[in-house]
């Protein structure tokens, strides 16, 4: 996701390195970045994906832990977690046969200020 133009609130609602929502239109480069990440977030199974790995003690979870939980097959949850990383929502490192998963908090911080409107 590109930042460069962006400002963003940070949690106390001072400003960081990017405009918010309020702060003016959007360019069309910067629509694109970010529709990227919030249409990856515009999957129930994607959700759940980020929710299961964020809540994970440590930060990070194999991707052999994630498949269990859901009704789906390996391929496809690969699938969710490849969009996921093609959004710049998350990483990961494979480690012999497995491949361990963790959020980009700075990525999630950038969107939760983008969406963040100033109290008037």
């Amino acid at each position: 996701m590109s930042n460069h133009e962006l400002k963003i609130l940070d949690r106390n609602g001072d400003t960081a390195c990017c405009e918010g929502l309020a702060a003016a239109p959007l360019k069309d480069e910067q629509a694109a970045d970010l529709a990227k990440a919030f249409k990856a977030l515009g999957d129930p199974v994607r959700l759940r994906l980020m929710s299961m790995i964020v809540s994970r003690e440590g930060g990070e979870v194999c991707v052999c832990e994630l498949t269990p939980a859901f009704d789906l097959s390996q391929p496809t949850i690969s699938h969710h977690l490849k969009l996921l990383r093609q959004a710049g929502l998350i990483d990961c490192e494979r480690r012999g046969t497995w491949v361990y998963y963790w959020i980009l908090p700075a990525a999630l911080d950038r969107l939760a200020g983008f969406l963040a409107v100033p109290q008037r």
